[in-house]
């Protein structure tokens, strides 16, 4: 007895000298914390005195946290000079005090038994607090010790202002945001490797319910998503790496800063242990006494079964909780269970043989256990379909006793299984028999033409014949002319000898105009003949261009369900005669359709995953066989935003020619060399785009 005694002693002051916080030094502070008094007042508020060694110049920046409620103060240049690390309270709503130095810096965590609003103010060399349900009015506020804190009831409607991101000087992520006032309750989470902030009983602007990609300042923080829930505003922050957080309001701000946990070979904490942290150093103790040390630090029940035994030798220092149980349970190959706030520790044999126990009482059970029917109507699928599922070899849900039948009438599944099962039955059926949420798929196929062409060209010839014309000059051999259109109007304009055979006959330079798409060019002729219109000089000259633009605009659209392929078109079938085996032809069909085909995919965060076909045939140039097709089309898988438009794809084509045609020699005389030669320039652009956007259907057809 004695000696169990000076055991219990000696483990008591290893403890003590142990301490369950963090240990630092510090040399260089100016202030110390004297001392820390706690006091209940009237009306459920509670009053806490920390005394300083010198009057502090402001009160101390503070942040609380709602899950587990803590309320921390930090005190720069300020050592701890209480010579307490941990002080055991109960006063009120405070458990614990604890008072953490760093460096020159000393934070002073208040542990209370739920969330509080709080006010600091200094009082000569001492910051007087005041917890209670909310903050008192001060005739000092603190200026950087504003709460977020829980949601009052009969709150009214708050809102969020401006999301920001910083990159801080050390690395950190530092995600600023700004409240329409400083009563807005906030909770905030860790869920799996993400951060979650509601902000409840708030609302979100438009233009800031967005996915921020914030990779490229370099710290650990990847994207926030911030986005309506109901009356709340969530904000879910997905950091990468190993990474730790801190969060504190200061009035209408609240900021979150993530940084990386930078990798330390002295470092105890892994990912994964979040408890508060302590420090251990026995000298061959037994087990059973550690773990009743970590129950009374934590304030969990602990069952230790009688067949735990043996001591362990062990030195942790700034260690979670959590991870030191690890510790001592891996090296005495012990393992626990956990229910509440009860754990029980035991080896993993023991363990292990009464849960397989446990397990084969239940199958045995569930083996005697009395079958029931139930019938469970099926509303959006077929009824023949959710019992193909219910029965499938490959995962049977049904037990190996039940069975479910289908009235198809009725769309209704009747299944026979223990009360346990059809539980189990009945949650998958809410979960699957929902209404499948529908797209609209709208194609706009846009072409768009742009043609020009210029065509210059000349004819010029000599005739002999007789006619008339207009005088030229005064000499003995009289020249006479005349100005027309066509060298066929003004040769007929000259006289009935004059035909436009006769004219075309006596051309030496064949080079005019081509007219385009039916078009006539433009001509101008002049004639020069003698008086006895026997001899004529014949020049026409001739000119084209053509400017021309088009845009032809085709839209299919079609509606169809989530993961649901769906079909349009529009167009004409082109027969043609196919020979067959036996020697006879056959009449079969080729399709010149305007066609859609799509198969949509709705994403959790309402965009929309498409596999799409898009075709745009036309009928070409004949041949022998028959018609040819010309096509058009585009096969491709996009992301688009609900309501957004993208160019899925683009045929852009140009055709640019410049033709001269010309009498060798006399086409390069200079001035008149026009007259010997026929120009030509085309400039045609022709431009394919096909444009997708997809709209997510409210319940009842209504766009979203």
């Amino acid at each position: 007895m004695i000696r169990f005694f000076k055991l219990m002693t000696h483990v008591s002051g290893l403890v003590a000298a142990a301490g369950f916080a963090l240990m630092a030094t510090a040399t260089h502070a100016q202030n110390s914390i004297e001392s820390v008094n706690v006091s209940g007042q009237q009306g459920g508020t509670t009053l806490i005195k920390i005394t300083l060694k010198n009057a502090p110049a402001a009160a101390p920046a503070s942040f609380a946290v709602n899950n587990p409620p803590r309320i921390a103060f930090d005190f720069p240049n300020t050592t701890n000079g209480s010579g307490k690390n941990v002080q055991e309270v109960g006063e009120g709503d405070v458990r614990r005090v604890n008072i953490v130095q760093a460096g020159d810096r000393s934070r002073i965590v208040l542990e209370t038994s739920r969330p509080l609003g709080y006010d600091a103010k200094i009082e000569g060399n001492a910051i007087m607090i005041t917890l209670g349900g909310t903050a008192s009015a001060s005739a000092t506020p603190a200026p950087m010790a504003q709460t977020f804190a829980q949601a009052k009831p009969n709150d009214g409607k708050h809102s969020l202002r401006d999301v920001d991101f910083r990159r801080g000087r050390a690395g950190e992520g530092r995600v600023l945001i700004d409240l329409s006032d400083n009563q807005v309750g906030i909770d905030l989470r860790t869920q799996g490797r993400s951060l979650i902030i509601d902000f409840i009983n708030t609302a979100v602007p438009k233009n800031l319910e967005r996915k921020l990609d914030v990779v490229d300042f370099g710290t650990p923080v990847d994207t926030i998503e911030t986005f309506a829930q109901g009356n709340n505003t969530r904000m879910v922050i997905t950091p990468r790496g190993a990474w730790e957080h801190s969060a504190y309001q200061t009035d209408n701000k609240f900021i979150l800063e993530v940084k990386k946990v930078a990798d330390d070979a002295n470092r105890l904490v892994q990912p994964g242990f979040a408890g508060e942290k302590l420090s251990l150093n026995f000298q061959n103790v037994e087990v059973r006494a550690v773990l009743q040390v970590i129950a009374d630090f934590t304030g969990l029940n602990v069952i230790t079964s009688d067949t735990v035994g043996g001591s362990l030798t062990l030195r942790l220092k700034d260690v979670p909780w959590d991870q030191a149980l690890d510790i001592i349970l891996q090296s005495k190959g012990l393992d626990m269970r956990k229910t509440g706030n009860v754990v029980w520790i035991a080896p993993r044999d023991e363990l292990a043989t009464r849960e397989k126990l446990a397990l084969e009482a239940r199958a045995q059970i569930s083996d005697l256990e009395p079958l029931r029917t139930e019938s469970m109507q099926v509303n959006y699928q077929k009824a023949a379909e959710f019992q193909k599922l219910l029965s499938d070899p490959a995962q049977k849900i049904l037990s190996k006793r039940g069975s479910a039948v289908v009235d198809v009438r009725t769309n209704t599944v009747f299944v026979q299984d223990t009360p346990s099962r059809l539980e189990e039955i009945r949650k998958l059926l809410k979960q699957i028999d929902v209404p499948v949420r529908q797209v609209m798929i709208e194609s706009r196929i846009v072409e768009a033409n742009d043609t020009f062409s210029r065509n210059l060209g000349a004819r010029l010839g000599y005739n002999d014949t007789i006619g008339q014309g207009s005088r030229i000059g005064t000499s003995g051999n009289p020249t006479n002319a005349i100005v027309g259109g066509s060298l066929a109007s003004t040769a007929a304009a000259v006289g009935q000898n004059a035909t436009a055979g006769t004219f075309n006959d006596s051309l030496f330079v064949n080079l005019p105009a081509q007219g385009l798409s039916g078009a006539n060019p433009g001509v101008f002729s002049f004639l020069l003949f003698n008086d006895s219109k026997t001899k004529f000089l014949n020049l026409e000259l001739s000119a084209l261009q053509a400017d021309g633009k088009g845009k032809i605009i085709s839209s299919p659209r079609v509606i169809t369900a989530d993961k649901i392929e769906a079909t349009i078109e529009q167009g004409t079938e082109i027969p043609y005669q196919q020979a067959t085996s036996s020697g006879a032809t056959s009449v079969s069909f080729r399709k010149a359709t305007l066609s859609l085909k799509v198969k949509p995919q709705i994403t959790p965060d309402d965009n929309v995953i498409m596999n799409l076909r898009v075709n745009k045939d036309s009928v070409g140039q004949n041949t022998l066989s028959g018609p040819a097709i010309d096509t058009k089309q585009v096969v491709t898988e996009v992301l688009v935003e609900n309501g957004g438009t993208v160019v899925i794809g683009g045929i852009y084509t140009q055709d640019e020619r410049s033709t001269t045609t010309k009498v060798p020699v006399l086409g390069d005389l200079p001035y008149v060399g026009f007259l010997f030669k026929n120009n030509q320039r085309v400039d045609d652009r022709r431009e394919l785009l096909i444009f997708i956007s997809p709209k997510i259907l409210k319940d009842g057809g209504s766009l979203r």
